[in-house]
């Protein structure tokens, strides 16, 4: 049995969307508990076998800062769902909550691995190629030295060879162009480094990337500062939803476009669910000593259940180890690199 604590209370929406995302996920999942945290008469709503309710009487809002959320709110939703990882009652937890407040109780509860400075927030965008591009970070480090960047890359290669059963995949580093010598100082300090990780055999760096090249599929993961990833997130989910607009706009104009529409609907199916980016819902939070899983917070059900499903993938197939090999594996560049910074 995998075990989930879900933090039901987190997100724009609550348990009238993580609760029916549960119900399914239970469905599809019969090797699967869940710790179910959150105020009780609203937990209580879904029973099951495999389920556990999980008491907490605080919730952090999305407006709340990190201070209340980690000083103040010691009873809440969140910080009772990563104590269940903590205390080896759950495997894994998942959150739509504020990512902030969920970084830094996640942080201050479980800790940072050995030769890990900063956790870095993966997810994955979807490719040309019909896979899924990983990227990291997504917001969690502004502000990223080119060891930092390193030790991105060394957590992605983890978690892509976990959910995309890759025993080498390719490391791209983000940058205005491919040429080596282009980018800042910082990127192109990190470029040394991921090259002397690539030659020790603790990557498969494949060199320098561009914005374009998330959605080529060029490579498996793109290693970048937060501020650079969340705005590719965010334009990715941008562009989604203008797809999706255009479409239901064209095909709604006359009897000749609805026709067109029906004729075509098996392929713009397809296309609509290949750019529909709650079917990648699920970021992990990667660095620490326990496993947690940040989900979008207007998620719907079906994309809080996609998060439900990608920690649950993350867990059973021992990211956490992945991890902490890897990591160890690389240790001594890690190190070198720290010192001579």
């Amino acid at each position: 049995m995998i075990t989930l604590a879900v933090d039901c209370m987190g997100g724009d929406h609550g348990p009238s969307v993580t609760l029916a995302a549960c119900r399914q996920f239970l469905q599809q999942h019969p090797d699967a508990r869940l710790l179910l945290v959150g105020q009780s008469d609203s937990v209580q709503a879904l029973q099951h076998e495999r389920v556990q309710h999980v008491a907490a009487s605080e919730v952090v809002t999305m407006d709340d800062a990190v201070e209340v959320a980690l000083r103040r709110k010691k009873d809440s939703s969140m910080r009772v769902a990563i104590q269940q990882v903590k205390d080896g009652r759950a495997d894994v937890a998942v959150s739509a909550g504020n990512t902030g407040a969920l970084m830094a109780i996640a942080r201050y509860l479980l800790k940072t691995l050995d030769g890990i400075d900063r956790p870095a927030i993966a997810t994955q965008m979807p490719n040309a190629k019909g896979g899924a591009t990983t990227v990291l970070d997504l917001g969690a480090n502004v502000d990223c030295t080119a060891e930092h960047l390193l030790q991105f890359a060394v957590m992605g290669s983890a978690l892509v060879s976990v959910l995309q059963d890759r025993d080498d995949p390719r490391v791209g580093l983000l940058n205005i162009g491919e040429e080596v010598i282009k980018g800042s100082e910082t990127i192109k300090k990190a470029g040394q480094l991921l090259r002397s990780a690539a030659n020790r055999g603790d990557l498969n760096f494949y060199g320098n990337v561009e914005g374009n090249d998330i959605f080529k599929g060029t490579v498996d993961i793109v290693v970048c500062d937060g501020f650079v990833g969340n705005v590719a997130l965010k334009a990715s989910e941008g562009v989604a939803s203008m797809i999706s607009g255009i479409l239901k706009q064209e095909f709604s104009r006359n009897i000749l476009t609805k026709l067109a529409a029906i004729a075509a609907y098996p392929v713009l199916s397809a296309l609509m669910r290949r750019v529909d980016h709650r079917r990648y819902n699920g970021a992990a939070l990667l660095g620490l000593r326990g496993l947690v899983f940040k989900s979008h917070g207007s998620a719907d059900a079906l994309a809080f259940e996609q998060a439900l499903t990608r920690a649950y993938d993350a867990a059973r197939n021992h990211l956490l180890d992945r991890v902490r090999t890897r990591v160890a594996h690389a240790a001594p560049l890690l190190a070198a690199s720290e010192h001579s910074s």
